[in-house]
């Protein structure tokens, strides 16, 4: 008897997990995956649900999946055709909050590690880390189940991601990398003033213009060799200032940045300080700066790792996919710590949308090709 990832799935959708809830979705993982032989470990930190289980024998070679049941709250639910916790298939499609993003994902791999484990026991060991807690902060997420792996000893050889990464077809793109994510809050202080006497005032919203003009006035860089060109974006700018002869003491601005491997959060800070330091210097207004990172650009090299996976991956769906490292964050950033890592899934046309929905064929396929990559990578 094989196990049905599309049942898996909508089974995972009629939980109601949205994060940091965990709904019921790891408690149906762990009933599945203790049925198969893992040995599962709920890994809560700070209220967040966490899922470890293993399969074979601690220290060995060991594939590792990574993935989250956590999801994003539903907006409008009257403006859904259908329930989104309702799991419902109707011609071919699976509907329903994380259908695509990930608890088909999450489905499939499990159900492949099931079924794998009981059918070809391989020498080594497969290990599951499961988050509630990927589209929240991720502080307590993936993190946490890193940080008592490290405590328990438990080690995964390469951990692949089963985040959506095709555009358009099942097979088009895996992740080998992922740009980092910073954001800059600055806050410019000068000194209030009458509009007509700005001889007697300093303007701090001149002094951001001037700064955030400098900032943006060059790009980053050209790109590297596996990343495009890194970006800088400025978000907001604001006062609070309701009159139009004044003025104001004080301006704030936040700017994003993703960034490729030519860079890293702390270059890219002191690059900004040497900026206000001459702002300030210039105009004699005050700049206080406050970083954000949410992740370092990493790279999965061309390696057998990589051309493993992308064997499986066209053997199943005909398709030779391309190495990205396009797109947001995901907890791959914190994996790559750990082991090396990749990503690859579903088409992700409609995650974090009203009617989120997936066909019900690429996850039967998806479940073949994680099938395929854990039978090559033990072979």
């Amino acid at each position: 008897m094989t196990t049905d990832p599309i049942a898996l799935t909508a089974d995972l959708i009629r939980c109601p997990s949205v994060t940091p809830a965990e709904g019921g979705a790891l408690v149906l993982l762990e009933r599945l995956l203790s049925k198969a032989g893992f040995t599962c470990t709920r890994v809560d930190r700070n209220g967040v649900p966490n899922l470890f289980a293993r399969w074979g024998a601690q220290g060995g070679k060991t594939f590792g999946f990574n993935g989250h049941t956590d999801v994003v709250p539903v907006g409008d639910a009257g403006a859904w055709t259908h329930d989104p916790f309702s799991g419902k298939i109707i011609d071919g499609v699976l509907w329903g909050r994380g259908a695509t993003d990930m608890k088909s994902g999450v489905a499939a791999f499990a159900a492949a590690a099931v079924d794998f484990v009981r059918d070809t026991p391989p020498e080594g060991a497969i290990v599951l880390a499961i988050t509630g807690d990927e589209e929240g902060p991720g502080r307590d997420g993936t993190r946490a189940l890193l940080d008592w792996m490290a405590a328990q000893g438990e080690a995964m050889s390469v951990c692949l991601v089963g985040e959506p990464t095709c555009p358009d077809v099942l097979g088009q793109m895996m992740k080998i990398g992922r740009r980092g994510s910073m954001t800059f809050y600055i806050e410019v202080e000068g000194v209030q003033g009458h509009s007509a006497y700005p001889h007697r005032a300093k303007n701090p919203l001149h002094a951001l213009v001037d700064l955030l003009g400098q900032m943006t006035a060059q790009p980053l860089d050209e790109g590297t060799d596996h990343f495009d060109p890194s970006t800088l974006q400025v978000t907001t700018i604001d006062c609070g200032n309701p009159a139009n002869n004044v003025i104001p003491a004080k301006a704030r601005a936040t700017v994003n940045i993703r960034f490729n491997d030519a860079h890293s959060s702390a270059t890219l800070e002191a690059w900004a300080k040497g900026l206000i330091a001459g702002v300030e210097a210039a105009t004699g207004v005050r700049v206080a700066l406050r970083t954000e990172v949410s992740g370092e650009s990493f790279l999965t090299p061309p390696g057998d790792f990589v051309a493993l996976v992308a064997r499986a991956v066209a053997a199943e769906t005909g398709v030779t996919p391309e190495l990205s490292t396009s797109g947001g964050t995901s907890d791959a950033r914190f994996v790559k710590d750990h082991c090396p890592v990749l990503e690859f899934g579903l088409v992700g046309k409609t995650m974090h949308q009203v009617d989120e929905r997936i066909e019900v064929a690429q996850i039967t396929a998806l479940k073949r090709i994680y099938t395929r990559i854990l039978r090559d990578y033990f072979a």
